[in-house]
């Protein structure tokens, strides 16, 4: 009897000396759990704006028109095609301005033949005077006969080149490379000068129109920076034009925010918000690289005072440069885990040894 109860006894005391030893490894693992990189939040001054609404458009756009009468013969390009510049978009029929350029041409040659015989009948009567053979009124007749055939070849010279410059008006070609956004008539319509063909709009370099009211059109002018809202994006401007007068009608000053060039997503007629910078704010910003995405959540791994490691859902406004702001979710003076992947393993690790406390 009581060999068994200093059996019972040795047991006990062994299995208190075994937990020990697992707690006190437990506690040695998490001491030597590696440092988490984190960040204390705290308000950043950043830019203030006022969004206001704008309508994108192209910053080389044009509708090319007829300079010439003429019956259309073929069009080249349609709506949505991409041209390169000097590339043909339609075609008139060109009879009569060929014909004109023939005529033109022909002139030319006679002008050219009378021009020579004037300047060699100019050289004979000129040495035949000098050697006294000739009365002087036939030498003038002779000189103004042969400025009369220099006058006639540069006037004909300068009909060739109307000519050709008609015939080239039947050929309507891109003023430069984009996309073709308009086309106003069919093949076989008669059209006259001025008669809008089609439309071309450059969308390299495109910018945002605005109607900025006459109440914050000094502090913008003050400080003459915008950035445009798109698809959840935020693009720096790369310039602003402000319209020195209002419109009378509606009060409000008319600005053209320039967009970088090679931006996907907008085209032109499309709707955008610009932010006017008007001053400075205070934010909570943290580095876009702290922020863990999944699906539709937006989280950050909050590390407290003791050391613990939570995720917390917070809300995003706009990223301004390598952060972001953080509308809800998070206060000033709270620390973020910078490493998502090394923080989510600390909070799982943590999460694991609490049951195992428990």
């Amino acid at each position: 009897m009581r060999s068994s109860a200093l059996s019972a006894i040795r047991t006990s005391v062994f299995a208190v000396a075994l937990v020990t030893s697992l707690v006190a490894g437990g506690v040695a693992k998490a001491a030597a759990a590696p440092a988490l990189a984190t960040i204390k939040v705290g308000g950043e001054a950043t830019p203030a704006e006022r969004l206001l609404d704008g309508t994108v458009e192209a910053v080389h756009e044009a509708v090319i028109s007829a300079q010439t009468a003429g019956r259309v013969a073929a069009i080249e390009a349609d709506v949505n095609d991409r041209v390169a510049a000097g590339q043909v978009l339609l075609r008139l029929r060109s009879t009569e301005q060929v014909a004109g350029l023939g005529q033109a041409q022909a002139a030319l040659k006679e002008a050219a033949a009378r021009e020579a015989q004037a300047q060699e009948q100019y050289a004979r009567i000129q040495d035949m005077y000098q050697r006294k053979v000739v009365a002087k009124v036939t030498f003038d007749e002779a000189s103004a006969a042969r400025d009369a055939a220099v006058a006639r070849l540069a006037a004909a010279r300068a009909g060739v080149a109307a000519a050709q410059e008609g015939v080239a008006y039947t050929e309507l070609r891109a003023p430069y490379a984009g996309v073709v956004t308009g086309k106003r008539v069919q093949v076989g319509e008669a059209v006259a000068p001025g008669t809008p063909l089609l439309a071309v709009a450059s969308l390299e370099a495109l910018r945002v129109v605005v109607e900025i009211p006459q109440t914050l059109i000094e502090p913008v002018r003050a400080a003459k920076k915008a950035s445009v809202y798109f698809n959840s994006q935020r693009v720096e401007s790369t310039g602003i034009t402000l319209f020195p007068a209002a419109d009378p009608r509606s009060g409000t000053f008319r600005a053209r925010v320039d967009l970088p060039a090679g931006l996907s997503g907008l085209a032109p007629g499309m709707y955008a918000k610009a932010g006017f910078v008007t001053g400075e704010a205070s934010r909570l910003m943290v580095p876009r690289t702290a922020v863990l995405e999944r699906s539709e959540m937006r989280a950050l791994y909050v590390v407290a005072p003791d050391g613990r490691v939570t995720l917390r859902q917070v809300r995003l406004g706009h990223e301004y440069g390598d952060k972001v702001e953080v509308l809800a979710g998070l206060v000033k003076g709270e620390v973020v885990a910078l490493d998502p992947a090394a923080a989510g393993l600390q909070a799982r690790q943590g999460s694991a040894q609490q049951k195992k406390n428990d």
